[in-house]
């Protein structure tokens, strides 16, 4: 297993080493010792799957009290995942970064606490399974409009979107609660946000 930087050094490809013979193939998906050598630390809680369309947009989500690192990875189809960062003093505030996931590459996202997630289908169907480090709080979660254009994120069918009704709700960049500060999931504090 290997990690490779994104744009946004938090925000971390994870690649497995796959073995592969005549019955098949084989693959550690997850392992706590080897992530934590890539600075990927912290105990996961909760496993969420999903299965979307073509052209679903799922995202861009994000809990603004009790913040969730995830782990995504793509078990079948095509997408293209994006994470943006709401950490208003990280040097990476409002960036973004996107990666494609596929059941043949079978590379991983792993994107800190302090970030918007979500996801373009690009295949027929995919479905999508993530690791959490934090309980899903409903109360407590947000929505980043996906195609803010002051976020500039370069989805790859943006005009074909299919889009639930709450996240054809999200909210603007401008007016977006982000993270002020992180660490103990206590010390976050809902803000307005600054477009950069």
């Amino acid at each position: 297993m290997k990690a490779v930087a994104t744009t946004i050094a938090d925000v971390q490809i994870i690649e497995p080493d796959v073995f592969e013979d005549n019955r098949g193939s084989f693959f550690e998906s997850y392992n706590e010792r080897v992530l934590a050598e890539f600075g990927i630390s912290g105990r996961f809680v909760q496993d969420n799957q999903s299965f979307s369309r073509r052209d679903v947009v799922r995202g861009l989500h994000y809990q603004i009290q009790q913040p969730q690192g995830k782990l995504i990875r793509c078990l079948s189809g095509e997408i293209f995942d994006v994470a943006v960062d709401l950490r208003r003093h990280s040097p990476t505030f409002c960036q973004w970064v996107g990666q494609t996931l596929s059941g043949s590459n079978r590379q991983m996202l792993w994107i800190p606490p302090g970030f918007a997630h979500g996801f373009m289908v690009l295949s027929e169907g995919a479905e999508v399974l993530y690791k959490a480090t934090d309980f899903y709080a409903p109360k407590h979660e947000r929505t980043l409009l996906w195609n803010d254009a002051a976020m500039k994120i370069d989805w790859p069918r943006k005009h074909r979107a299919i889009l639930s009704a709450k996240d054809l709700a999200g909210k603007t960049l401008d007016h977006a609660e982000v993270y002020e500060q992180m660490g103990h999931p206590a010390e976050n504090t809902p803000a307005r946000a600054v477009a950069s």
